[in-house]
């Protein structure tokens, strides 16, 4: 058993290790003979109102012609754009005061055309539109403290008029929320099959769609980004989709999104060796969160010292529900505050030929407070409310039958409830655990279960669980158990605080092979 377990340790070091080195690996692309150009240099205007597309692009070819790289260099100013395309060895670099702002009308974008890219497996919300592309290019860098502004709200509500008007129709409007599909709508970075790319010290605001995106990239490094995009839908702040050897760090990100989302489209590709550390996570929907896409996988991953503010849904949300393998992956030192849910693990079937698969996965030094009325009030785009009348929903971690979640540990936890459960609002009393909807093909939400009988954790269709130093607090009285384990093969708790109520706090059901200490059997009840 110490043997299994330093084998666990070791390759978890390793892979810290790889992660670690990786950064070092991508860096600023110039170097002591690359030429450096002046976008003014080209004729651009820096007054915000002269389109200034053609002036760049020709300032960002000639610095990749040199043989030794070059660096664009936006000096303070305003420069109004269209779609730009990066090329190799090249870096550019918006000094402080300097903004490049995207073109409010969508004929000014194109397509990012990638030769030689595969096919993905989901096609519906990935836009190929962007303000920045590269496809196929090596050491490119986005730098400065200057900002790159799309514009979004403006950008979207034209797309929405031409849709209106018949000028330019998206085929798939969303008529029932009455928006633009992403599809249509640009990003402000999309690069595809590059390698080594840096983008820091930047502020990016004001997206129509996602803020960024990276398919199929290796070695990645996000540092010291300031990401504020609240101007519409599906503003997701970092876009990870395939890629290899990836750095994040020391970013503060607010978006009407996922704060910073790992996807996975493309059949024989993986999220493989991704570090995302020391950030701030603002968000309508879930802070960090991956596997809405999940068609290959994620492996190898360090989540760590995260703070999470009036976030909407989760602040840690692992998915796989299309296939793909969720596997390695350590969370540590989370604190998170009026935050809608503390941690979502899922493994659905909602496409691919076989379930996926979830296992080694540990959440350690988590620390969240969630509240009873809903986090973002306060902002001007909030998350979609469910259909439903409920009371607050736990942590729910669920497999599906015969496909469990594997080999999953929570260490030090901490989280604190608001109670006020009602059995008038709803009610799934423990005689009826089987109401609990299995809803495998449903798409992957911590409220996707409708009501749940638990208010702390809620865990079924796991093999391997662990539990250390788990601290449950409820604000105000709630009706149900603490914790749910339903269908779990090996359960081991260990110094558990609940609250000591008139009903029992932990239920099992279908449950072997359970290690529940002598001091807290008087609070556990098993049920056929």
């Amino acid at each position: 058993m110490m043997k299994t377990k330093h084998i666990k340790q070791s390759l978890l070091c390793a892979v810290i290790a790889v992660i670690t080195l990786s950064q070092y690996c991508v860096g600023q692309v110039t170097t002591k003979n690359a030429v450096q150009i002046s976008v003014l240099d080209y004729n651009a205007i820096g007054n915000g109102t002269a389109l200034n597309t053609v002036a760049i692009q020709k300032a960002i070819d000639a610095a990749s012609g040199n043989k030794n790289g070059g660096k664009v260099v936006f000096p303070r100013g305003v420069y109004l754009s269209g779609t730009l395309a990066l090329k190799s060895n090249v870096e550019l670099h918006l000094q402080e005061g300097a903004v490049l702002l995207g073109s409010t009308d969508p004929r000014h974008y194109r397509k990012l055309e990638v030769k030689g890219a595969p096919t993905p497996k989901k096609t519906d919300d990935n836009s190929r539109l962007a303000f920045l592309i590269a496809e196929n290019a090596k050491n490119i860098a986005l730098s400065g403290k200057g900002t790159i502004d799309g514009q979004g709200r403006e950008l979207a509500l034209t797309i929405d008029s031409l849709h209106h008007i018949g000028e330019v129709i998206d085929p798939d409007y969303n008529t029932r929320s009455m928006r633009p599909n992403e599809t249509v709508r640009p990003k402000i970075i999309n690069f595809m099959l590059c390698e080594n790319i840096t983008v820091t010290d930047l502020t990016l605001k004001n997206a129509s769609g996602w803020v960024q995106s990276y398919e199929i990239c290796d070695n990645v490094k996000i540092k010291n980004l300031t990401i504020q995009s609240r101007a519409y839908w599906n503003n997701d702040g970092i876009g990870i989709t395939d890629c290899t050897n990836v750095h994040i760090s020391d970013c503060n990100v607010n978006t009407a999104d996922d704060g910073i989302v790992l996807k996975s489209y493309y059949p024989g590709y993986v999220n493989d060796g991704i570090y995302i550390g020391n950030c701030t996570v603002r968000s309508s929907a879930s802070a960090i969160k991956f596997g809405t896409a999940s068609y290959s996988g994620f492996k190898n991953i360090v989540i760590e010292n995260i703070k999470v503010f009036d976030t909407f849904r989760s602040a840690i949300a692992l998915e796989s529900v299309d296939g793909g393998i969720i596997e390695n992956v350590e969370v540590n030192h989370i604190i998170a505050k009026n935050t809608g849910n503390a941690i979502f693990v899922r493994l659905g079937h909602r496409a691919g030929e076989n379930p996926g698969i979830v296992k080694n996965v540990s959440f350690k030094n988590i620390d969240v407070e969630v509240p009873f009325g809903r986090p973002d009030i306060d902002y001007d785009m909030r998350g979609p409310e469910v259909g439903y009348f409920h009371n607050q929903f736990p942590a729910p971690i669920a497999g599906i039958p015969g496909h469990p979640i594997e080999n999953i540990s929570f260490e030090n936890i901490t989280i604190s409830y608001p109670g006020r459960a009602s059995k008038g609002m709803a009610y799934v009393p423990i005689s009826r655990l089987d109401q609990v909807p299995e809803n495998i093909k449903g798409y992957p939400e911590y409220t996707m279960f409708r009501e749940l009988p638990s208010w702390g954790f809620y865990v079924r269709h796991a093999k391997d669980v662990k539990m250390r130093n788990i601290k449950l607090l409820v604000r105000d009285s709630d009706f149900r158990p603490a914790l749910v384990f339903e269908d779990v093969e090996g359960l081991t708790i260990k110094n558990l605080t609940v609250p000591v109520t008139g009903h029992k706090q932990i239920i099992l059901k279908k449950v072997s092979k359970e290690d529940v200490p002598e001091e807290l059997r008087a609070q556990t009840r098993r049920v056929k």
